[in-house]
């Protein structure tokens, strides 16, 4: 299960003032298009990606969401969540003892 980031700008708005959440999800559809036209041209893009998922976390956490509705956009964000953490860059990982190992090679080398 993802945890939600309320800090992130998305969920501060003021639902009050008429934040419908017909108009985040018109939205979430106008970014996935987006996503899907740039996808072709010049490759997937991480942070269309990143907000896709937030929009669709944001709708599924919405109260006044339908069920229906609310379970497809949590399961959406799950979906999205799966191609951002697939289009992060792999970053090298090393235990502490690769690191100790390292740093004693290039301390080697210094003297």
């Amino acid at each position: 299960m993802a945890i939600i980031d309320r800090t992130d700008p998305i969920f501060l708005t003021n639902n009050q003032h008429g934040q419908r959440p017909e108009l985040m999800l018109s939205a979430v559809l106008h970014l996935m298009s987006h996503y899907t036209a740039s996808a072709g041209e010049s490759g997937a893009c991480l942070k269309l990606a990143s907000v896709i998922e937030r929009h669709l976390k944001a709708l599924a956490s919405l109260p006044e969401l339908a069920p229906v509705l609310s379970a497809t956009c949590q399961q959406l964000s799950e979906q999205w969540a799966g191609v951002v953490e697939r289009a992060m860059p792999v970053q090298e990982k090393h235990t502490f003892l690769e690191r100790l190992m390292a740093r004693s090679r290039s301390g080697e080398q210094a003297a």
